[in-house]
């Protein structure tokens, strides 16, 4: 089995309990990776129009100007996006999805164990799916394998009004507006969404989630890596 070299982490991570969905995210304000090709905007978990479907979405790199003609440019080759699921609920990842642009592509690994687990990854090339990147007047979906798989750019759908924010915690306000402004609003973002069948990803606890105690949850989240 080929396999690329180790990563290691810089992105922001954006997590998500899946039962449904919640969301957690970066969006420009992690100092490490504040307007770099690895800043993770926000990640988003959630059940298919098919109910037998997850679908995951990664966005990265913020307030991207509107009219960007191509994203080929943009993305970023050497940074890996990683989503990773716990199915068994010990807060490690027991499969992961990887992808990574080449030239005019995103390739897309797994879902499978990952090499080893924590902030270092490798990539094994043995079942290899991939899209060509959208631009703005070229849509591109990729259906293989069950799975469906997207990556271009899209407008952020991540509302926050982030100088009221900033405010709050300068202490020269002391609370947000109503109706807030929304900093994103008519901005991109780069987005890698995949929809994945549920066949694929195994597992997951019942029990625990105490607004539909049948449903198994799963941990998930997504981590901007850089080759080392």
């Amino acid at each position: 089995m080929k396999k690329s070299k180790f990563f290691a982490v810089i992105g922001g991570i954006g997590v998500a309990a899946l039962s449904i969905f919640l969301i957690s995210a970066d969006h420009i304000d992690a100092p490490a990776v504040a307007g770099t090709t690895a800043d993770i905007t926000d990640f988003y978990a959630f059940q298919g129009e098919n109910n037998g479907n997850f679908v995951f979405a990664a966005n990265v790199q913020g307030l991207l100007a509107p009219g960007q003609p191509t994203s080929q440019a943009v993305f970023d080759e050497t940074v890996l996006v990683e989503i990773n699921i716990d199915n068994n609920n010990d807060l490690k990842e027991d499969l992961v999805i990887q992808a990574i642009k080449r030239g005019d592509s995103m390739y897309f690994f797994g879902p499978s164990a990952p090499a080893m687990q924590g902030l270092e990854s490798t990539i094994a090339t043995s079942a290899r799916r991939s899209v060509k990147i959208s631009t703005k007047d070229d849509v591109q979906i990729t259906e293989k394998d069950g799975m469906k798989f997207f990556a271009g750019p899209r407008e952020d759908p991540f509302f926050f009004d982030f100088n009221q924010y900033n405010a709050i915690l300068a202490g020269t306000a002391g609370g947000f507006n109503n109706p807030g402004a929304d900093t994103f609003a008519g901005t991109n973002v780069l987005s890698i969404v995949i929809e994945v069948p549920k066949s694929m990803i195994p597992g997951g606890v019942a029990g625990v989630n105490p607004f539909a105690p049948n449903t198994p949850i799963y941990n998930v989240w997504v981590e901007a890596k850089r080759k080392i």
